[in-house]
């Protein structure tokens, strides 16, 4: 059961969609405000100020990737976008422009309240945990303040960002499979070869925010066929709830 009465935004143009979601994620204890096309989200988003964004893609007036990037210029909420787009590149799409997670329609509602569930308890127990400064040559990550800055610049990573680089670094040396970061990071396991490409499109954008040279990553390394690990730590404190 949901608690403390979360906020979540629905936004799709099928009045049915909008309808089924809302009395779901209502009877499970959220609170839920809705929208039919893009501009209306991002009214009803700087009106309401919601604690998640479900958000279809295929939208009237502005479509779900216009309405992620708007999103994105403001804040880091998390959106959990549905696509009926087949392609896999499609649906990566929206990652890039800072979706958190995706479902492909048809869907079963269940599976987005979990999916709900597990990124709202990472965004808690984030907002709650860990302490101390991490210093990685020229990266610098405040866990207390969810601060990073990279040669004194300020990098500014979404809270699902933040929790990636978080993960790695506390584990650094470590090769963590894509496998085991999707259940650490999104709360869920791979149920098929394409959920994996979720965390591969984080890593990607996660790199680009810290400049990293991709033929010679300075922070974030790939160990291919596995996964990923972090390796310039040269002071590390200990920190609470890692």
């Amino acid at each position: 059961m949901a608690s403390d009465k979360k906020k979540i935004l629905v936004v799709d143009d099928e009045a049915m969609i909008r309808r089924i979601l809302t009395t779901r994620l209502s009877m499970v204890g959220y609170k839920v405000v809705a929208a039919a096309d893009g501009k209306e989200a991002l009214e009803v988003f700087t009106a309401e100020d919601p604690d998640l964004v479900v958000l279809d893609v295929m939208l009237p007036k502005l479509d779900g990737y216009g309405v992620c990037q708007e999103i994105r210029e403001t804040s880091d909420i998390p959106i959990i976008m549905l696509t009926a787009l087949g392609d896999v590149a499609d649906r990566i799409t929206g990652l890039k422009l800072g979706a958190d997670d995706y479902l492909v329609k048809p869907f079963s509602p269940k599976e987005l309240e979990v999916r709900i569930e597990a990124i709202l308890r990472r965004v808690d127990r984030a907002n709650v945990s860990g302490s101390g400064v991490v210093c990685a040559g020229r990266l610098q990550i405040d866990f207390n303040k969810r601060q990073v800055t990279l040669s004194e610049e300020r990098i500014r990573l979404t809270n699902l960002e933040f929790n990636l680089l978080k993960l790695l670094v506390l584990r650094a040396g470590e090769v963590i499979s894509r496998a085991e970061i999707l259940q650490q990071i999104w709360g869920y396991g791979p149920r098929q070869q394409a959920d994996v490409r979720v965390v591969d499109v984080h890593i990607s954008r996660l790199r680009v925010k810290l400049k990293e040279d991709p033929k010679n990553p300075e922070f974030i390394h790939t160990d291919r066929g596995t996964g990923y690990f972090f390796q310039k730590v040269t002071e590390i404190p200990q920190v609470l709830g890692a």
